[in-house]
């Protein structure tokens, strides 16, 4: 309040001037409030911030950091593993479409060869170290690999007794079976004793 207010009270002058001597002039309640609660605020963020200070003093630094350089070796050796199993993986499919129609079976094959000697293209393909490798394993294991040029089996067809008609060798017994089949069931059963006798 200042001295206006207070005479507008019905203070005289000199009373007024003697109230405000003696208290000063008076905040409105609205800028107490504001100042009141900018207070309140304070103290309570450094009440929070003093928490959080209690919180990281617990904290080990050196044992976070120590985590963190452990993670950091985990991730490297996984990334290396992941590397290394990709290139193995790479190597031996090149390796296998290499092979395939010179070997019986690729993995045994596979397993016999040393694969750090190997080298591939930027597609995938064996351009090294196959050739030498696989002409050795030939000489030391050949019955690993499949017989170049053309294999036949020589023999004879049997002889067939009693047989009334002859059973063509090439595999036509279906085509003769349907011909006596269109002529009729008795022409079936004719073709099937003939053939199963």
């Amino acid at each position: 309040m200042n001295k206006e207010a207070l005479i507008a009270l019905g203070l005289t002058p000199e009373q007024a001037d003697k109230v405000i001597e003696g208290y000063g002039t008076t905040i409105p309640k609205s800028r107490f409030d504001d100042v009141n609660n900018a207070k309140k605020q304070l103290e309570t963020d450094i009440a929070s911030r003093d928490k959080q200070l209690v919180e990281l003093k617990k904290v080990d630094a050196a044992g976070l950091q120590a985590q963190i350089e452990k993670l950091q070796g985990e991730n490297a050796t996984a990334k290396q593993e992941y590397e290394s199993k990709l290139k193995d993986t790479q190597l031996s499919s090149a390796i296998k479409l290499a092979l395939t129609g010179k070997v019986h079976d690729a993995d045994i094959a596979i397993s016999q060869i040393d694969k750090k000697t190997i080298e591939l293209d930027a597609e995938g393909k064996v351009i090294k170290g196959l050739d030498e490798q696989l002409k050795t394993l030939q000489e030391s294991k050949p019955f690993l690999f499949v017989p170049e040029g053309k294999q036949t089996i020589k023999g004879v067809i049997p002889a067939t007794p009693g047989k009334e008609k002859e059973v063509n060798a090439e595999g036509d017994y279906g085509k003769q079976i349907a011909e006596e089949r269109s002529k009729g069931n008795e022409g079936l059963v004719e073709a099937q004793k003939t053939y199963f006798d």
